[in-house]
């Protein structure tokens, strides 16, 4: 094998080397952008759309107590309650969220101090203070319910990233593709030439 033989062989390997490299790289980008995107889902949204559910049903708890007068559940079950809310709070703090997330977060927080001191109000004045308990009850409930619209949006951009991601990856595996047969076909040209072979004529 001429040494012009072995350039060419070299020049040929090189490009798929090459084309395998870049085309591995931008492969790999998409998966960690898909990969990304479905930890976020389950970790940021899922939990903490269970989260949100889990602080609706105690905050449901209250309002019914409320309504019964049931003086006994802010004696023993209430501080349960508000304990269990607080650990929620601070799962919820763990999780990526967004500007318009936290400041609606920040708003239940303090909406569910408010409401706290409502109940102590409440219970103190012989559960005669049943109107400012109530709005302080809806404001929280509206706070979850605007969380909880949040999250559906989020999961819902979290799934185009996805899409857009697998979308990519399939273009990029056809253009692979025609790109890896349109270097062999090169190849096979620059390997077959003979430029000495016109001059033998």
């Amino acid at each position: 094998m001429t040494i012009m033989n072995k350039i060419k062989w070299v020049l040929g390997i090189l490009m798929i080397f090459v084309l395998i490299i870049a085309t591995n790289l931008i492969d790999r980008n998409n998966f960690l952008r898909l990969r990304d995107s479905v930890t976020t889902i389950y970790e940021d949204r899922l939990v903490v759309k269970d989260i949100i559910f889990e602080i609706a049903r105690y905050v449901q708890e209250k309002e019914l107590a409320m309504i019964q007068k049931d003086s006994s559940f802010y004696l023993g079950r209430a501080p349960q309650i508000d304990d269990k809310i607080q650990n929620l709070i601070l799962r919820y703090q763990e999780t990526k969220l967004t500007k318009e997330e936290a400041k609606v977060f920040d708003e239940l927080k303090a909406n569910i101090a408010k409401l706290e001191v409502q109940e102590s109000k409440f219970v103190s004045s012989g559960e005669t203070q049943k109107a400012q308990l109530q709005s302080s009850i809806e404001e929280v409930k509206e706070n979850l319910y605007d969380l909880s619209q949040i999250q559906l949006s989020e999961g819902n951009r979290q799934m185009n990233i996805s899409k857009k991601a697998v979308d990519a990856v399939e273009l990029f595996t056809q253009l692979e593709i025609y790109v890896l047969i349109f270097l062999a076909i090169v190849i096979q040209i620059i390997i077959l030439y003979d430029p000495n072979s016109g001059k033998k004529n």
